[in-house]
């Protein structure tokens, strides 16, 4: 490491304490640009000061002149000097360095968030990091995902060709991928639409997010079921809606009345009901397909885990029941592919499809087209298809396995609520514990547990934990459930 103290040809200041380190992994260019950059913007070069010819820095630190010349170069493209024909480089004269203001006086964003902007950073929301996935809920077993088929399909579309995808267009969706997701949805979950209805999204929270802007005015209603998933209710709440619950227990949905409710929309995971896995009984969907027709609202039908129902065979969405196309379709890949993939859908009624193209554009929820052309290879490939049918064996097995072991090993703190569908489970605790607080514990411990009573948005609702499985080894479990248990007991 060379350290150089060069005099400044014509002021007394002193370009001090430049260090260039040649075994950094930082290029001297970048090494030299950023001290003085800093050096400026410190003022301990001041306005006005005169830097050295670039043949004399370079000789003093004893590096290529051709090298000082790109950093004079770069910094007078920045604005930090200024240059002159057949005169010296100077400091330009810049405002005082406001980075260099005690945090504290800094303006504080919490004055200026708008109240939207309140509301979304004060909903509740859990999620492990990387390192504390144990039982997290919702989370798929990427192991067995076939990287090495993804990777061949992505690397055959980041390639130029006659079907741009690379450009600004196709907002709703990449044309062969809406039609792959038209023709699964029909045959596997028995929806009905054309692949003009399909919109893909970033992910279904992304559809939750959009549908919210689209269709709801501060002060309109949504019913919204409870317990529920928390990322609705945040869409829907800083869009300035008013939530009703629509209450759900171990019996099933208990329906209020929606005439006099008079919501906008009414949201509903009918297929596997988050968190509870449990299903909705035909005559229910019916029963709410009428009363949104009554009241003029749209179902939000978001068919979570609706591929994993372990009891016997998936029952249909309920979208293809609705007769009066009122019923706004919600899906997402992230439980059969991969979370990070972030690539959702819905499907709209005909006669909501108009003019969605700019909505998507504007709202910047559209999916990468490269992305969306891969999946869509995956998909008519038969490799979607393939492997779903694994994961579904994979899941049942180890789901029947994990609860099994907890009711033995922490039966005496846990009763199930078992709705045999979904890749996670829902246990009621023994009367006297709190779920926050044994969530808060074993976060101290390093693993996730998601609390139950966060999914209520009116009153304390049940108090319980969501265990996921599905990202657990068998093997693994014995070891979770020892910590769980020492967190349960720990609780009391």
């Amino acid at each position: 490491m060379k350290k150089v103290r060069t005099t400044l040809a014509g002021a007394s200041v002193l370009l001090d304490l430049i260090l260039l380190d040649r075994k950094a992994g930082a290029p001297q260019y970048q090494q030299l640009y950023r001290q003085m950059r800093a050096l400026i913007l410190k003022r301990t070069l001041r306005p006005g000061t005169n830097l050295p010819a670039t043949r004399a820095l370079a000789g003093d630190l004893g590096i290529a002149r051709n090298t000082v010349i790109a950093v004079y170069e770069q910094l007078e493209a920045e604005g930090y000097i200024e240059t002159r024909h057949g005169a010296r480089a100077r400091v330009a004269d810049l405002p005082l360095d406001k980075s260099s203001k005690s945090a504290t006086r800094l303006p504080s964003m919490a004055d200026s968030l708008s109240a939207r902007g309140h509301v979304l950073l004060e909903q509740t929301h859990r999620s492990s990091p990387a390192s504390q996935i144990l039982f997290q809920p919702g989370l798929p077993d990427v192991k067995y995902f076939p990287f090495a088929t993804w990777r061949r399909l992505l690397t055959q579309r980041l390639r130029p060709s006659a079907d741009d995808i690379f450009g600004y267009h196709s907002f709703t969706g990449y044309a062969p991928l809406r039609a792959a997701i038209a023709n699964y949805l029909e045959a596997a979950r028995g929806v009905r639409c054309t692949p003009e209805q399909v919109i893909v999204t970033t992910g279904a929270q992304g559809a939750l997010d959009l549908l919210a802007r689209l269709f709801l005015d501060p002060g309109d209603t949504v019913l919204l079921e409870e317990p529920g998933y928390t990322g609705a209710q945040g869409a829907f709440l800083a869009a300035g809606a008013r939530l009703l619950p629509l209450p759900v227990d171990e019996t099933g949905w208990q329906l209020p009345d929606i005439a006099k409710a008079r919501p906008r929309l009414i949201y509903l995971t009918p297929s596997c009901q988050f968190p509870l896995g449990l299903t909705m009984r035909m005559e229910q969907r019916l029963k709410v397909i009428e009363l949104a027709e009554a009241a003029n609202a749209w179902i939000i039908e978001d068919d979570f885990d609706s591929e994993y129902r372990f009891a016997n065979k998936p029952v249909p969405a309920m979208q293809g029941a609705d007769g009066n196309g009122r019923t706004i379709y919600v899906g997402t890949f992230a439980k059969t592919l991969f979370p990070s993939l972030r690539i959702g859908f819905m499907v709209l009624p005909r006669a909501l499809d108009e003019r969605m193209n700019k909505a998507l554009f504007l709202s910047g929820k559209s999916a990468p087209l490269f992305l969306q052309a891969a999946l869509s290879d995956f998909i008519e490939q038969g490799h979607f298809a393939k492997h779903l049918r694994r994961m579904k064996r994979i899941y049942g097995t180890r789901r029947a396995s994990f609860v099994a072991r907890v009711e033995e090993q922490l039966g005496e703190w846990l009763t199930p609520i078992d709705g045999r569908s979904g890749l996670q489970t829902v246990w009621k605790l023994r009367k006297g514990l709190k779920d926050k607080h044994i969530a808060d514990l074993a976060s101290e411990a390093s693993f996730g547990v998601t609390p139950l009573s966060e999914h209520y948005h009116h009153g304390p609702g049940l108090q319980g934990i969501i265990l996921g499985y599905a990202a657990v080894e068998t093997a693994a479990v014995p070891r979770g459930l020892a910590r769980l248990k020492a967190v349960l007991r720990k609780a009391g």
